[in-house]
């Protein structure tokens, strides 16, 4: 084994660095995102039994599922928006592999989060997080951690009151700036979609996908446990099923990180420097 892959292995070993699941549990209860009734809704995900050491299979249990693409902790190809659909690579079997390992670098806004649910992260905000921690190189997945993935019931997850849903994501402005003038592989969110619950009524509706999506970067949706990664010293590694023509995938995100007591000292020497 070459000696960079063996001291990979090495230190996860030895818990030097380790790995970081930021993928929900995926089942028949996973929330999907709801659209207003003029528009065809995803359906959520349904298990049938193939067979389970019985007569239909005396050794073996497999199941049939059926769910939309984009349902749980899943992964948004460029050609899920319109702006999108005439790209190079922009389908899930076409998107160059090497593009779905990047650094990662997280966002804090959950006390931002507990005072208004709809909160947009602003440029201003970028700019102070890198004022703090250097530039967003990049390459970077930017992933923002509201805390929303701790709301334990679809009700609460969803958060769909009298005028739709209120979560936060991100400004136009901010999207712009993360796709086009940071260049990040794309951006990933705790809430059910990488736009904000009220996005649909902006002008214009869905910025975040839009502007994203039609510069060939992904979104990352329903992601946990962001409270577990440093600010910066994180990879993320974000492969989605390779769907032939897919428009996106569910899928298992996996961080590398430093082993705890070092991101806290580094968190700390951020904070203080």
């Amino acid at each position: 084994m070459p000696a960079l892959l063996a001291e990979l292995i090495d230190a996860l070993d030895t818990g030097r660095l380790r790995i970081v699941d930021l993928t929900q549990p995926l089942g028949p209860d996973t929330p999907v995102i709801g659209l207003p009734t003029q528009f065809a809704s995803s359906p959520g995900m349904s298990i049938e039994v193939i067979s389970r050491y019985d007569q239909n299979g005396p050794a073996w249990y497999w199941n049939t599922i059926r769910l939309g693409e984009h349902t749980g902790t899943h992964f948004d190809a460029p050609v899920h928006w319109i702006t999108g659909k005439d790209l190079p690579d922009n389908t899930c079997e076409t998107i160059p592999v090497r593009r779905l390992v990047g650094p990662a670098c997280v966002i804090d806004v959950t006390v931002e989060v507990a005072k208004n649910p709809d909160f947009l992260l602003m440029p201003e905000h970028v700019a102070a997080w890198e004022k703090q921690h250097g530039t967003i190189p990049r390459g970077a997945w930017v992933l923002l951690r509201t805390g929303w993935s701790k709301r334990n019931s679809a009700r609460e997850f969803l958060n769909v009151l009298g005028d739709g849903p209120h979560s936060p994501g991100f400004h136009k402005s901010t999207s712009e700036l993360l796709a086009r003038e940071r260049d990040v592989t794309g951006v990933g969110v705790e809430t059910v979609g990488t736009d904000a619950g009220q996005a649909g009524r902006f002008d214009p509706p869905f910025p975040n996908h839009a502007t994203m999506h039609g510069a060939g970067k992904f979104g990352l949706a329903s992601l946990r446990n962001l409270d577990e990664l440093p600010p910066t010293g994180a990879v993320v590694i974000a492969a989605p099923l390779k769907i032939v023509n897919g428009s996106g995938s569910p899928l298992r995100v996996l961080a590398i990180v430093p082993e705890r007591r070092k991101a806290r000292a580094r968190a700390a020497d951020d904070a203080g420097g």
